[in-house]
């Protein structure tokens, strides 16, 4: 296991003979997308090129999601990476940073509706009903910036880590949402004027939300493994700038 304070490309954070880990920069694609037809760069392709091996994807990332991705190095690697992805006993950790100020820690005990890939599942039964999602979470900072907005003079805002216990699409950025603490630059789902205020003041078009940690069963020793990720430059100068030094080091406690 290889843990760096910060980082800003594609690099490699864990290999062995069964699965690579990488850190994914924010607005990289896993893989080919119809829907970004103008992309030339994917995760997959650039982590074949880097290790000089075929990779098999066992889970994604959105596009605007940084941080740690998990690729198997064969199919049996695949299969048994798959299954515990599905089966939701992958432990998966985020952090993000949110508008508001939130609560030290809370449970959200929200279903979701389902949510189609356009292309991906085109032909896929969609569920009737709403799918249970369920994401623990833990303040670790909270701050006020100094900038007017709308009728208040300060903004507050909160930095959290996340455990979803479910796999829904955009569960974390739909159930934060929900309980008024969008993510900051979230165009589906945050708050408009927030992200413009983000990005006029960091110069950063990212969203703040980043996969730091996995705990999984080994492929092929079955042991439990942890492995983690740094936070993205940006997304670190945004902190420090933000005065949350102190949230930083509770990161991967």
């Amino acid at each position: 296991m290889q843990t760096q304070c910060q980082i800003d490309s594609l690099q490699v954070i864990y290999q062995d003979e069964d699965l690579v880990a990488i850190h994914k920069p924010a607005a990289l694609l896993v893989h080919r997308s119809p829907i970004d037809k103008h992309e030339t760069q994917f995760a997959v392709q650039m982590t074949r090129d880097l290790i000089n091996q075929e990779v098999f994807p066992v889970h994604r990332l959105d596009k605007a999601t940084s941080g740690l991705l998990l690729f198997a190095l064969n199919k049996d690697a695949a299969r048994h990476l798959g299954e515990q992805f599905q089966t939701h006993t992958i432990q998966k950790t985020y952090h993000a940073l949110v508008r508001g100020w939130t609560n030290d820690s809370g449970e959200i005990d929200k279903p979701l509706l389902y949510k189609k890939d356009k292309y991906g599942d085109r032909d896929k039964q969609e569920p009737s009903e709403a799918q249970e999602a369920f994401t623990a979470y833990r303040t670790l900072g909270q701050t006020t910036l100094d900038k007017p907005l709308g009728k208040f003079e300060q903004q507050r805002y909160s930095f959290l880590e996340l455990k979803p216990k479910t796999g829904r699409k955009h569960q974390i950025r739909r159930h934060l949402n929900g309980i008024s603490h969008p993510i900051i630059g979230d165009v589906s789902y945050g708050d408009r004027n927030h992200n413009h205020l983000f990005n006029d003041w960091r110069g950063y078009h990212r969203l703040y939300l980043a996969a730091t940690s996995l705990t999984f069963s080994h492929p092929h020793t079955e042991q439990s493994m942890t492995i983690q990720a740094p936070l993205q430059n940006d997304f670190v100068q945004t902190l420090l700038a933000l005065n949350l030094n102190c949230a930083l080091n509770q990161i991967h406690d």
